[in-house]
């Protein structure tokens, strides 16, 4: 018979979420990469007799492995070639003041600065000022073999060996990463539509937001002119303008409260098949005849994307972006630069890196510590709050740390100097992208063993480099968690109560927008999905903090349901809205007003207080308005705001 544990030997649900592994499918073509793109440079540097040279450029190339994660070729190219650039100049910097004291505290510090304001932009420079920082770090930690530029050099090339190896299929796989995401798009449209009236609509219409915007990501990450030249993006984008009504549909058939017929969803799936071959010919869609005015609204919005998507040709003139187009390089360039000089956010994290940076350099300086680089190494690793909780990561890193160094003890042990590292690295070097999607633990576990046997090349001293290792990253989690942690009052309601409270002031412009006469329909559609988006982030924002140890988690899972009510919130809005296109009466200006001040005095209160306050709720109306699924989802988020 199976017994409880212990009350105080239950683990508690942040350290649960923590450990649970992420379910994720292995990428074999990436495993594949990884074992040939980091074991060729050590065979050539040995078949030449400078073994060091080669595990410079297997250094490299580890970074490009980590950044291997686009699916789509041009992005591969962005995400794979500019971090290599930052690391290259970053390695550049560390070597030239190498030996040299608190010059070398104070260039680090300095390039720690730089590095965490630039990692603000965006997804790309977030890991191009690491490998700027982390380059920089290794050349100031490390003597390096040959002149000043030649150590840059390699490792700067062992990525573009990855990238290289990953576009060798682009001759005969152009498009279909792209393809292949709006058919995933289509799909969970498909997977929302059969969701309508169940409990599984809330967590199906995040994974459609999800999808919704890694497809536009996708087809728009080129200037909008070539989306005149190129055919196929002009067709991509359509298809996706055209899904975008049907899910905006979707909303209106779960408010109905029943199942909407299985053909519906089987006619959306079989759209995304055809996207996803390219099938331009004829489609059955066999749809039943539409009921009501909600039925009606997505046998029209279906029919639609069922023309654009068999459409023969397709005239760029005519295919409005409703979503926006990027700008030119140069000019996001500057909007980039801009924010990262005038935001407050980007100089407080800046400064939190570059003042652990700092202590540890500074540390390092004055007691000896064996390969003193690791301290400062897995601080900037785990010193990444848009890569996760800090607290977590410095938790994960510990732990994955110590399961790496066990592999890596066999390893160092049993395998000797020369070929056989070879070997050695074309059985570990897979397991890095086959066990990073699993989380970050995994993560460090598979890179432990990798940088460790790439460090006893450079310096033969085997197992000994275990322990201090250990001892190096402990004292690195301990600095992140303490000078980069604990000691910055920037609660979770900062980070997040605020991001909330914006996203419901955002809410009641869409209100606004929605049935005004002045508002067109494209920029309805882009401040529907800019808020649609904005909810998305925070939704991940609030799982990070559900990681973090109490009071943090505790006061995340409780205000975790008014997350779900402002997503209601929108759907509700949106469902109005398409009540009201299919001849419904349009609600009245004192029904929109009442809502929206009703959104507003909530957004205040959440401004003012990280604890739950009492709120006053008064929402009457006419019973058979369109807006009165809407007052109930306010009224119920209101609520939620509310101690229990």
């Amino acid at each position: 018979m199976s017994r409880e544990f212990p009350i105080g030997l239950t683990p508690p649900d942040w350290l649960v979420r923590n450990l649970q592994p992420q379910q994720a499918p292995v990428n074999r073509p990436a495993v594949a990469r990884a074992a040939i793109a980091m074991s060729l440079p050590l065979a050539i540097g040995l078949a030449h007799g400078a073994p060091a040279y080669g595990a410079l450029a297997s250094m490299g190339a580890l970074s490009g492995v980590i950044g291997d994660t686009a699916d789509a070729y041009r992005m591969r190219i962005l995400n794979i070639a500019m971090p290599q650039l930052f690391g290259a100049a970053g390695l550049t910097v560390g070597s030239l003041v190498y030996g040299q004291g608190w010059v070398t505290v104070a260039a680090v510090t300095g390039v720690a600065l730089v590095s965490g304001m630039i990692s603000s932009i965006g997804a790309v420079a977030s890991v191009s000022g690491l490998l700027l920082l982390l380059n920089s770090v290794i050349g100031a930690g490390l003597p390096l073999p040959g002149a000043w530029w030649l150590a840059p050099l390699l490792m700067s090339g062992g990525g573009p060996l990855v990238l290289a190896l990953a576009l060798l299929s682009w001759p005969l796989r152009s498009g279909v990463p792209e393809r292949s995401a709006v058919a995933g798009t289509y799909r969970a449209v498909a997977d929302l539509l059969a969701a309508g009236g169940t409990d599984r609509y809330d967590a199906v219409r995040y994974a459609v937001t999800q999808s919704l915007n890694e497809s536009y990501d996708l087809v728009l990450s080129r200037r909008a002119r070539h989306h005149g030249r190129s055919p196929e993006l002009v067709r991509l984008l359509a298809q996706l303008n055209a899904i975008t009504p049907v899910a905006e549909a979707a909303p209106a058939a779960h408010q109905y409260g029943r199942e909407l017929p299985h053909e519906v969803p089987a006619a959306v799936r079989r759209l995304a098949d055809a996207v996803e071959t390219g099938h331009r010919g004829p489609i059955t869609l066999d749809l039943p005849a539409p009921e009501g005015a909600t039925g009606r609204a997505v046998d029209h919005a279906l029919r639609h994307a069922a023309e654009v998507v068999t459409a023969q040709n397709l005239d760029p003139r005519t295919m409005v972006d409703r979503l926006g187009r990027p700008a030119s390089l140069r000019v996001r360039a500057y909007r980039a630069a801009r924010n990262v000089v005038l935001s407050g956010a980007s100089w407080r994290y800046g400064l939190r890196l570059a003042l652990c940076i700092g202590i540890a350099q500074a540390l390092v300086s004055l007691v000896p510590v064996p390969r003193s680089y690791w301290v400062a190494l897995t601080i900037t690793f785990v010193l990444k709050p848009d890569f996760g909780s800090v607290f977590s990561r410095a938790l994960l890193r510990a732990l994955g740390t110590v399961a790496g160094l066990l592999v890596a003890a066999v390893v160092l042990a049993a395998v000797p100097l020369g070929w056989w590292d070879v070997a050695a690295m074309l059985v570990l070097a897979p397991l890095i992208p086959a066990l990073t999607p699993r989380g970050y633990g995994y993560q460090t576990a598979a890179i432990t063993p990798v940088i460790l046997l790439l460090s006893d090349i450079l310096n033969h001293q085997g197992t000994a480099l275990l322990i201090p290792r250990l001892v190096d990253s402990l004292m690195g989690c301990a600095i992140a968690l303490v000078a980069g942690y604990l000691l910055w009052p920037e609660s979770w309601h900062t980070r997040v109560g605020d991001r909330l409270a914006d996203a419901v002031t955002d809410t009641a412009a869409y209100v606004e927008a929605a049935f005004g006469d002045t508002t067109d329909h494209a920029a309805r559609a882009r401040m529907r999905r800019r808020l649609y988006r904005d909810l998305s982030a925070i939704r991940t924002e609030f799982q990070r903090a559900l990681t973090e140890p109490p009071p943090t988690g505790r006061r995340a899972a409780a205000w975790w349901p008014l997350v779900v009510a402002v997503e209601r919130i929108v759907d509700a809005t949106t469902a109005a809205r398409v009540r009201v296109r299919q001849g419904a009466p349009p609600p009245s200006p004192a029904e929109i007003a009442q809502v929206t001040l009703q959104l507003r005095e909530l957004s205040e209160g959440l401004r003012e207080t990280d604890v739950l306050v009492a709120v006053r709720t008064d929402l009457a109306g006419p019973a058979d308005s369109v807006l009165e699924p809407l007052r109930q989802e306010v009224a119920a988020a209101r609520a939620i705001a509310s101690p229990h």
